[in-house]
């Protein structure tokens, strides 16, 4: 009876090793996700500067020519406009008083024409339009006398022309004038920023002294 219970319990228990042998042990429950980190965005750009308006740049002193002085006659010369057409030239300087005495004038200039050198060039210069072309305005003027005040200025006008005559003959130009405004002044001289092109015709009219207006 007793060896009957111990082969009962014996093949119980192989059985059910066999079961427990042929059952699959589930695997163990995956790790539960953690809290995932939030995904950025792009950051947020920061406001644009407002542009901003350029400084006005400061002269450069050093490199602005000084104002020249008033040369010993009270007076300076400067270039008043001109005019260019078909090879006929007109072209106007002005007499500027820039000292603190009233300063007379009356008729015409006396003029040199110079080269680049400030030697003078061969050229036929006389008033009124010296068989250059017929009557222009200013150059045929009737001569008066006039009193510049100080600051004001007078006008004279010189009339050319810009022809070759005979390729022979090499071409003029003038660079420099040399002006006497009134019989025993000191002579006053500017370099032209256009010249004087003559050709070779070798003539030059020009004009008695004529008052600027002023406002």
């Amino acid at each position: 009876m007793i060896a009957k219970r111990w082969v009962r319990g014996l093949v119980g228990g192989v059985i059910a090793v066999g079961a427990l042998a042929g059952c699959e042990v589930p695997p163990p429950p995956e790790a539960a996700p953690g809290p995932t980190a939030p995904v950025r965005g792009p950051s947020a750009s920061r406001p644009a500067r407002p542009p901003q308006p350029d400084r006005p740049s400061q002269p450069d002193r050093s490199s602005q020519p000084e104002a020249q002085p008033c040369p010993e006659g009270g007076v300076r010369l400067r270039e008043a406009g001109g005019d260019a057409a078909m090879g006929l030239r007109l072209a106007s300087l002005a007499l500027v008083n820039c000292g603190t005495e009233p300063y007379v004038l009356d008729g015409y200039p006396e003029l040199r024409v110079l080269d680049r050198q400030g030697a003078p060039v061969e050229v036929s210069a006389a008033t009124g339009t010296n068989g250059v072309t017929t009557s222009v305005t200013g150059v045929e003027a009737a001569p008066r006398k006039m009193t510049l005040r100080p600051g004001t200025e007078a006008t004279f006008s010189m009339v050319w022309r810009n022809t070759v005559t005979d390729v022979t003959v090499p071409a003029v130009e003038g660079w420099e004038i040399e002006v006497v405004p009134r019989p025993g002044a000191p002579r006053v001289r500017l370099r032209l920023t256009q010249p004087v092109d003559l050709g070779n015709t070798g003539r030059l009219g020009y004009g008695p002294w004529i008052e600027r207006e002023t406002r």
